[in-house]
C-alpha cells in the first residue's frame, strides 16, 4: 500500500499486503524435517516475533536461506519483511539501474543511485542488511532467464520472483518442485493496484499450527453416561470449538477413563458438544477440563497451471500484460491505444485488487496520467496528477511512531504526502524511546539509535526516502493533559488524523477530539498476525467510539489469592507480589517518612499507625546484608508455598461440601499441596530442560555460592505453624481490599511499637538512607535484573501447589509483561491498507468506495467490508448525528433565555433543559432555575 510499483507505468498501491501474505506461509509453516542447529536466538530482539511463531519455526528460519528476485518496490517490501524475521541468508537478486520512478516504489534508493546509474541490487544490499545483522545479506546480478541453468537454487529453501515473465515463473516452480525435498516457490507481481500471489511448497506440506491460537482449557460441569456422551461446559461458557476438532481430556473424576484420551468433537450447541460412547464408563462425579488438541495440516501444492477464482476482468487484464511484456520486453505506454488492443487471453491466478481506488476515465483528462519524469510517475498513472498534487498539500497528524507508525512514515514519503511547502505538513508525536525489542518491527530505527527519541529519529529516517517530506517531530502524548498544545484550533488545521496506537484508551480520546472537529480517522491496529483498519469519514461513517468491545474480563480477588485452576491465574498472583513487594510498600514507605521526620517523633507523639504498619514492619525488617535478604527470601518461601495451602485446608478440608452437598473442592477449584523447601529441587518447565531454569529459590548475589546459601538458610528458624481462626473470602465479586485503608488492631499497634523502639535501639536510626527505598518499576525487557526470574519461578512454585501445568519463561514474560505479539509483517499489512483509504479521502470519494479491514494470515484470510453507515436521530423535523454540531451566535449580553429562544427559532425545536459537561444549568422543575434565565 505504499505506491509500490513494477513500472513506472503501472503503480501498485497493495504490494505490501501481497508480500506479507507471502512471509505468512513460508516461515511459521516450515516443516519439522527442516535440518535445525544449535543457535543463539536474542531474545530482546525477536522477542514480541516468537510470541507470535514460536521457537520451532524462528529456529527453522534461523536456518534458512532465500533468494528474492526483483528489487522494485515489491520486491524489496519482501526482503525488509524477511530479513526482519531473521531467516539465516538472502540472496538478493536483480539485472536493472536505478531509475528516477524507482524512488516512488523503493524506499532504499536514493537520487545519487538514479544519478550515479547504480545497479537496484547494489544500492539497497547495505541497507537491507543493516536491518538485522543476524542475517547474511549478498547480492546477484546475474541474468536470470528461460536459458538459465537452474542448479544454483538448490542450496536455497525457499525461492521468491518478482518482476519475472510468465515462462520464467513456470519454469523455476517447476524446477522447485521437481527438487527433493521441494524448494518452496513463491512468486508475485504488482500491476497498478492489482496484485497476484502463487506459491507452491511441494506435493505434501505439514503445518503443524493451522490456527495459531492457543489453545485454551474449557472446565467440564457435567458429562453424560450415553452415546454419544454429552460435554457440557462449566457456568455455560462457550466453549468456542468446531465439529471435526480434537481436545484432550484432563482430571476428570469418576469418569476417569476418559483423562489423557484424545476425542473428537461433534458441536451441539455454544457450551456444550458430543464425544464417543461413554455408556460402558464409569459415572461423570465433578472436575476435569479439556483443551483443544493441534492436529497438523498436510497442504499439497501444485505447479503451474492453476485454477483461479479471481474477476475475470482482472484475471484478463493481468494475462494480457504478461502476453505484451513477453512479445514486446516491456508493458503498454500509458494513453496509448494501439497497445491496450492486447487484452484477450487467460490464464489462473489468485489476485487481490483495489480497482475501488480509481477514478473513472471520463471524469479526468488523459493528460492526468501522462508520465512527467519524476519520482511519482508511478502513482500519477494510477490517481493522476491533481489527486497526487492534493496528497502533497495534505496535512496530516499522526499519533504514534512504533512499528504501524514507521510503516506509515514511509508510505507517505513514498505518495509525497505533505511536501507542499505552502500548505502540506506531516505532523508527528510519540513520548516513548526505542528500545532493543523494536528493531525487529520498527524497520526506520538500527542498533545505534536505541534510547533515542522514537519521533524525531523517524522523522530523520524519513527524510532519507524523500527529502522533500516536512515533518515535525513532538515528544507529545495525546490525552486531556496536553489539549493546550492539541487543541481545537491544532486539530481543525489538519486534513487527515491517523493513529498508530497500541492500547484502546488512546483510539478512544483521539477519536473524540477528531468528532468534536469533524476530522477524518484512519486507524489501525495489529496482534501477532491478525490485523485490522478502520476508516472514519466525518457525516458519513460511525466513529471509534461508536462501538465498544467487550471489557476484558478480570480475574476476581479469591481466585487469585486463594483458588488458581489455570496458569495465567499464578502469573498474576506472582505479578502482584512483585509490585505489592518492590513497587507499592517501598513507595509508602518514603512517602510515610516525607510526612515524619524521624522514627523518635512518631514514637513520642503517639501518633494514630493507621497507615503506617506496613511501614514501621519495613524499618524493623529490612535487610541490610545478602544474608539477611536469603533469610527473608527462606521465611516467604515457608509463608506462601506451605504455610497457606496449610491453612486453606484447615478452613476448607478436602471432604468439604457447600449446602447443595457438592463437594467445595471440585472443578475449577484446585486443593492444594503444600511445597517443602529444598534448595536443589528446581523446577522443570516443559520445553526449557536447563537444570535451574526455574529454581525454588534463586539470589542475586554473584558473591554468594550455593554451599554458603546452603549455611546461611540451615540458621534460619522456621516458627512453628499453627492453623489461624480466620475467614478465606470466596466470593467472586468481592473486590480486594485497600492495604492503606485496612484497620488495625490493638495487637498490631503493639506489635508495630515493638518494632519501632527495636529499630530505634539496634540500629540507631534517625534518619538518612534507612528512612528511603527505591521503588523498582516491573521491567520485562533487562534479563540482568531478576525482575522475571522473580515471577517465573513464584508463579511455577504456585503452580506446583496446586497442580497446574506450569509456563516457561517466554510465556511468563508475555503474560506478566503484556506483552502485544508482534511481527513485521502484519504492521506493514495494515500500513497499506491505511495508505490506500488516505488516498480515497484526499479524493472525497463516495461511501461505497471505503474499506475496513480484517485479516489473519495465519490462517490466511483477509475480510474488506464497507464501513458502518452514521447513525441519524431525528427530532421533530430535525435529523443529526454525532457529527452534527449546531451554532449559535450571541453577543456580550447574551442570555440564557436569549440562547433558548435562538434554539427555538433557528432549528424549530424547544430545549427542555440546559446542560454542560456533567452540570445542569437549567432544568425547569428545580427549585431557582428560572432565575438563571436573565443571566448571561
Amino acid at each position: 500500500g505504499s505506491s509500490l510499483n513494477k513500472y513506472p507505468s503501472l503503480p501498485v498501491q497493495e504490494a505490501q499486503l501481497a508480500s506479507c501474505y507471502y512471509c505468512s506461509l513460508i516461515f511459521p509453516t516450515c516443516p519439522p524435517s527442516m535440518a535445525t542447529e544449535s543457535m543463539e536466538i536474542d531474545d530482546s530482539l525477536y522477542s514480541r516475533q516468537r510470541y507470535v511463531l514460536g521457537d520451532n519455526a524462528m529456529h527453522q528460519m534461523a536456518q534458512s536461506s532465500v533468494f528474492l528476485s526483483g528489487m522494485g518496490g515489491l520486491g524489496i517490501e519482501i526482503a525488509k519483511n524477511i530479513v526482519l524475521a531473521g531467516v539465516k541468508a538472502v540472496t538478493l537478486h536483480d539485472t536493472k539501474v536505478c531509475e528516477t520512478w524507482d524512488l516512488g516504489s523503493n524506499f532504499f534508493i536514493r537520487k545519487d543511485d538514479v544519478s550515479s546509474q547504480k545497479m537496484r541490487v547494489e544500492a539497497v544490499c547495505s541497507r537491507v542488511a543493516e536491518l538485522n545483522p543476524y542475517v547474511h545479506v549478498d547480492i546477484s546480478s546475474s541474468i536470470l532467464d528461460n536459458n538459465t541453468d537452474l542448479r544454483f537454487l538448490q542450496k536455497y529453501q525457499c525461492v521468491i520472483l518478482t518482476e519475472a515473465t510468465i515462462c520464467l515463473q513456470k519454469r523455476v516452480n517447476d524446477f522447485c518442485h521437481s527438487q527433493q525435498p521441494p524448494i518452496k516457490f513463491l512468486s508475485c507481481d504488482a500491476f497498478g493496484v492489482c496484485v497476484r500471489v502463487f506459491c507452491d511448497f511441494g506435493d505434501e506440506f505439514v503445518v503443524s499450527d493451522p490456527t495459531g491460537e492457543e489453545p485454551k482449557e474449557i472446565f467440564i460441569q457435567n458429562i453424560t453416561q450415553s452415546n454419544p456422551g454429552v460435554v457440557t461446559c462449566m457456568d455455560n461458557r462457550p466453549h468456542g470449538l468446531q465439529t471435526g476438532q480434537s481436545v484432550v481430556f484432563r482430571e476428570v473424576n469418576g469418569m476417569e477413563e476418559l483423562n489423557g484420551t484424545v476425542q473428537h468433537v461433534s458441536v451441539l450447541s455454544p457450551h456444550s458438544f458430543a464425544i464417543g460412547d461413554t455408556s460402558q464408563l464409569q459415572p461423570y462425579a465433578h472436575g476435569g477440563f479439556v483443551f483443544l488438541m493441534k492436529t497438523p495440516k498436510t497442504c499439497r501444492f501444485v505447479s503451474w497451471p492453476f485454477a483461479t477464482s479471481a474477476p475475470l476482468q482482472i484475471h484478463a487484464a493481468m494475462l494480457a500484460l504478461d502476453t505484451f511484456q513477453e512479445e514486446h520486453n516491456r508493458l503498454p505506454n500509458i494513453g496509448c491505444l494501439q497497445d491496450a488492443e492486447v487484452l484477450l487471453k487467460l490464464t489462473e491466478e489468485f489476485y487481490l485488487d483495489a480497482m475501488e481506488i480509481l477514478r473513472p476515465l471520463h471524469s479526468v483528462s488523459p493528460e492526468e496520467f501522462l508520465p512527467r519524469g519524476d519520482r511519482y510517475d508511478g502513482l500519477r498513472a494510477c490517481i493522476g496528477e491533481s489527486l497526487c498534487q492534493e496528497l502533497h498539500k495534505l496535512r496530516v497528524f499522526m499519533v504514534g511512531c512504533g512499528a504501524i507508525g514507521c510503516e506509515m512514515l514511509k508510505n507517505f514519503s513514498l505518495l509525497g504526502v505533505g511536501l507542499s511547502k505552502s500548505s502540506g505538513e506531516v505532523c508527528i508525536t510519540d513520548p516513548d524511546l526505542i528500545e532493543k525489542s523494536n528493531l525487529n518491527r520498527q524497520f526506520l530505527f538500527r542498533p545505534h539509535h536505541i534510547q533515542k527519541s522514537k519521533s524525531t529519529t523517524a522523522a530523520e529516517a524519513t527524510y532519507d526516502i524523500n527529502p522533500d517530506l516536512q515533518v515535525e517531530a513532538h515528544l507529545n502524548k495525546v490525552c486531556p493533559a496536553t489539549e493546550s498544545i492539541y487543541n481545537d484550533s491544532f486539530f481543525s488545521r489538519m486534513n487527515v488524523v491517523v493513529t498508530a496506537l497500541d492500547n484502546v484508551e488512546a483510539r478512544r480520546y483521539v477519536d473524540s477530539r477528531c468528532v468534536s472537529n469533524q476530522r477524518p480517522l484512519l486507524d489501525s491496529g495489529t496482534m501477532g498476525t491478525k490485523g485490522h483498519t478502520e476508516i472514519i469519514v466525518p457525516n458519513l461513517t460511525e466513529s471509534y467510539n461508536s462501538h465498544r468491545d467487550p471489557p476484558e474480563e478480570e480475574i476476581p480477588f479469591c481466585t487469585l489469592k486463594s483458588f488458581p485452576s489455570v496458569i495465567e491465574h499464578t502469573i498474576q498472583w506472582a505479578r502482584d507480589k512483585f509490585e505489592n513487594a518492590f513497587v507499592h510498600k517501598p513507595s509508602m514507605y518514603n512517602s510515610f517518612w516525607q510526612n515524619h521526620p524521624s522514627p523518635e517523633v512518631v514514637l513520642q507523639a503517639g501518633e494514630s499507625l493507621e497507615g503506617s504498619f506496613q511501614v514501621i514492619k519495613l524499618l524493623n525488617r529490612r535487610p541490610s546484608q545478602w544474608e539477611q535478604c536469603i533469610a527473608v527470601g527462606r521465611l516467604k518461601f515457608e509463608k506462601y508455598f506451605k504455610r497457606k495451602a496449610l491453612q486453606l485446608l484447615h478452613s476448607f478440608p478436602l471432604d468439604t461440601r457447600l449446602k447443595d452437598g457438592s463437594l467445595f473442592w471440585q472443578s475449577p477449584k484446585r486443593p492444594p499441596t503444600p511445597v517443602e523447601f529444598d534448595l536443589k529441587d528446581p523446577l522443570r518447565v516443559e520445553g526449557n530442560d536447563e537444570p535451574h531454569a526455574v529454581p525454588h529459590f534463586f539470589w542475586l548475589s554473584q558473591d554468594l555460592s550455593e554451599e554458603v546459601v546452603a549455611s546461611i538458610l540451615s540458621e534460619v528458624r522456621i516458627p512453628e505453624y499453627s492453623p489461624l481462626d480466620k475467614s478465606v473470602e470466596t466470593d467472586e465479586t468481592a473486590k480486594k481490599p485497600d492495604l492503606i485503608k485496612m484497620p488495625v488492631n490493638s495487637e498490631e499497634e503493639r506489635e508495630a511499637i515493638t518494632h519501632l523502639e527495636q529499630a530505634i535501639s539496634t540500629c540507631g536510626i534517625t534518619s538518612g538512607d534507612r528512612l528511603q527505598m527505591n521503588p523498582q518499576q516491573f521491567e520485562k525487557d533487562d534479563d540482568n535484573n531478576g525482575h522475571v526470574d522473580f515471577v517465573a519461578s513464584a508463579s511455577a512454585l504456585r503452580a506446583r501447589v496446586y497442580s497446574i501445568e506450569p509456563a516457561d519463561r517466554l510465556k511468563t514474560k508475555r503474560i506478566a509483561g503484556k506483552i502485544i505479539p508482534a511481527i513485521a509483517t502484519a504492521t506493514a499489512a495494515v500500513a497499506g491498507l491505511v495508505a490506500l483509504e488516505l488516498i480515497k479521502v484526499v479524493g472525497c470519494q463516495e461511501f461505497e468506495s471505503f474499506r475496513n479491514c480484517f485479516f489473519n494470515l495465519a490462517i490466511p484470510v483477509v475480510v474488506l467490508t464497507e464501513p458502518a453507515k452514521v447513525k441519524k436521530t431525528m427530532i421533530s423535523n430535525i435529523y443529526f448525528s454525532i457529527w452534527d454540531c449546531w451554532t449559535i451566535l450571541g453577543h456580550e449580553d447574551f442570555t440564557l433565555s436569549d440562547f433558548m429562544n435562538a434554539v427555538r427559532e433557528k432549528y424549530g425545536i424547544e430545549p427542555t433543559m440546559v446542560v454542560h459537561g456533567v452540570k445542569m444549568l437549567y432544568v425547569p422543575v428545580m427549585p431557582g432555575h428560572s432565575k438563571r434565565l436573565k443571566l448571561t
